[in-house]
């Protein structure tokens, strides 16, 4: 008799390589943005205008999204999606190996205490002039909280706690860029008129870390000056990027106690739920935590512990800016520019109002806790 024939069977992907192999594109996509943005915020040329890795990451996004991108969406939407949700909220948690407690002693309780009273007035005047200038809730707050804490990255953070529209993120972010660049120039020519008032270069540099948008263009407006200001500024600076945490998780209460309904992509955090007698009542006080923000805080004390060594804590850094330009870059991908102008002028005209709040209100808000001329 013949023996009989055994034909290979073929092996079916494994559960864990299936969703691997279909975000790849979308991921190798953002990589490549990112990389490419990261290259470009180190030229000289791009440098001078403090422009950082994640405004580049998603100009270039919004660029190709609006061009090539539509036909690579149907391959490259997982990956992207992934991109612009999970590996976001790992770069935020990474992000708080930038600050330390040790920081805060640095510029003291009234450093401290500038910072929050900037960010607590800066965001409560964007919800307000939010609703003065008839912008829907969402963006509002975005701007609000780009412009009152970090800049790009804030606005980031609070996108999941909102799960706000992609365009809505990318109006947020395109305000903080005008702005934050605009102070980046403009508090250096301040710096002459605000000495004759008694403020030191220590002084400027906490002036210019509570007030300026992001950390790269803190760091230009403060060098522009002295060594000595721009080490103020950057760790003024990084306690308001530490205030990120608490301002989430005041803002997810908050979200839960009005009953805002998310939207129609599926939460990113479990929902905590207490029962209640109604339905109303039930929406009302679902509070969506933010763990990231959590996770984001302890990385923050460990970073203030002597147990990370420099070089795996620099890698780490190194994965952040990637992982957060990787997001940046997705979320352009998903931004069509048909809907940014149809935000129109007013949320410009509103991140304009809380720059000169910023530099205004800030100067007085200095002025009174800095301990000028004294």
């Amino acid at each position: 008799m013949p023996e009989p024939t055994h034909h290979p069977v073929s092996t079916p992907p494994s559960p864990w390589m299936r969703p691997l192999r279909q975000r790849a594109p979308g991921l190798v996509l953002t990589l490549v943005l990112a990389l490419a943005a990261a290259w470009l915020a180190q030229q000289p040329w791009v440098a001078r205008w403090g422009l950082s890795a994640l405004t580049l990451a998603i100009v270039g996004g919004i660029v190709l999204g609006n061009t090539v991108y539509p036909a690579l969406q149907t391959r490259c939407g997982m990956g992207v999606d992934y991109a612009k949700q999970r590996l976001l909220r790992l770069g935020i948690i990474l992000f708080g190996l930038r600050i330390t407690l040790q920081q805060m002693g640095q510029v003291g309780w009234s450093g401290v205490l500038i910072d929050v009273i900037m960010l607590t007035s800066t965001f409560g005047l964007a919800v307000w002039l939010g609703r003065w200038l008839r912008i829907d809730g969402q963006t509002a707050i975005l701007i609000g909280a780009g412009s009152s804490i970090c800049g790009a990255a804030a606005v980031l953070a609070t996108e999941p706690v909102l799960q706000a529209r992609g365009d809505k993120v990318a109006v947020a972010v395109a305000t903080v860029m005008v702005f934050g660049t605009l102070g980046m120039f403009g508090y250096p020519l301040l710096h002459p008129w605000l000495a004759s008032l008694g403020a030191g270069d220590a002084a400027y540099g906490v002036y210019v870390g509570s007030t300026v948008h992001e950390v790269a263009q803190v760091v230009g407006a403060g060098r522009a000056v002295s060594e000595t200001a721009a080490d103020h500024a950057v760790i003024t600076k990084m306690i308001r990027v530490m205030l990120l945490a608490p301002f989430l998780l005041a803002l997810s209460w908050a979200v839960a106690r009005r009953g805002v309904r998310v939207g129609a992509r599926a939460p990113v955090v479990a929902p905590i739920t207490a029962s209640g007698p109604t339905a109303d009542a039930s929406a009302r006080s679902r509070i969506t935590i933010p763990w990231f923000a959590l996770g984001f805080v302890l990385v923050a004390l460990l970073n203030s512990l002597p147990l990370l060594p420099a070089a795996p804590r620099a890698m780490l850094l190194a994965l952040d800016n990637l992982l957060l330009a990787m997001a940046m870059g997705a979320l352009g991908l998903s931004t069509h520019a048909s809907a940014i102008r149809r935000a129109g002028s007013r949320p410009l005209a509103l991140a304009a109002l809380l720059f000169v709040w910023l530099v205004l209100g800030g100067g007085l808000v200095n002025a009174l806790l800095g301990h000028w001329g004294r």
